[in-house]
């Protein structure tokens, strides 16, 4: 597949046939995924693949407590846990999360009520003593540290998509950090950065929706003049 389709075609994929995705090919993607950039090339990155029943049905249920919380303040129009965001609102609307776990047990089992049975559940760490996080001391909410290890994930995504896979990146489960850590005997020294879920898809990915370039690049300066295909116009 040409590389700009593949980048345009690569979507969140949440829906899964049943078969199991193999160790080798698990291991081809992850071969390929190891080239992602990183900072100082650390490759802090770190990968469990979660294939214990049991363990699978715990990650689920630790998953469940923060997905419903996430559909919670989105029902209230909130965006989940932004940085900038109205607190109390936030915390009214989680009160509300009990509801939608009991609307999920009385409905067919979604992606996340049937995670466990996934095809495939990669949970993506951190090493933290890889990381240039530039902004670890800055007063507002930090980021950059997961320049080092995001795109390896993003790269395991594409991967998929040679063999015939797909899959989502969800970070869901890092509400639960500490039940988490235990459940897979992480150390403190490593955090949890997504839980990455594969599968031979459904439906086939197609070309993805997102707002124009002119809608988010501008030329020196936020909200200045756009960034066009045919540059500024000239004024005669």
């Amino acid at each position: 597949m040409d590389l700009s389709d593949t980048l345009r075609t690569t979507g969140a994929v949440r829906a899964f046939h049943p078969d199991p995705v193999d160790d080798a090919t698990l291991h081809r993607l992850l071969d390929t995924a190891r080239f992602a950039p990183s900072g100082g090339n650390r490759q802090g990155w770190r990968v469990i693949v979660v294939k214990d029943p049991e363990k699978r049905r715990e990650l689920r249920d630790l998953y469940l407590k923060g997905w419903y919380e996430y559909l919670a303040q989105g029902a209230a129009g909130l965006v989940a846990w932004a940085p900038v965001t109205d607190r109390e609102a936030e915390a009214e609307a989680i009160t509300h999360a009990p509801e939608f776990a009991r609307a999920a047990a009385a409905a067919p089992p979604g992606f996340a009520e049937s995670l466990d049975t996934a095809p495939a559940l990669l949970l993506l760490l951190a090493d933290l003593s890889a990381l240039a996080a530039i902004d670890r001391d800055s007063p507002r909410y930090t980021f950059a540290g997961g320049a080092s290890i995001y795109p390896f994930a993003w790269s395991l995504l594409l991967a998929a998509r040679t063999e015939e896979l797909a899959g989502v990146m969800t970070t869901v489960a890092i509400r639960e950090e500490p039940g988490v850590r235990a459940l897979f005997d992480v150390p403190e020294t490593s955090a949890v950065a997504a839980l990455i879920v594969l599968g031979r898809p459904v439906a086939t990915p197609r070309r993805l929706r997102r707002h124009p370039v002119e809608d988010f690049a501008w030329i020196d300066g936020y909200g200045g003049a756009p960034l066009t295909a045919t540059g500024p116009a000239v004024v005669k």
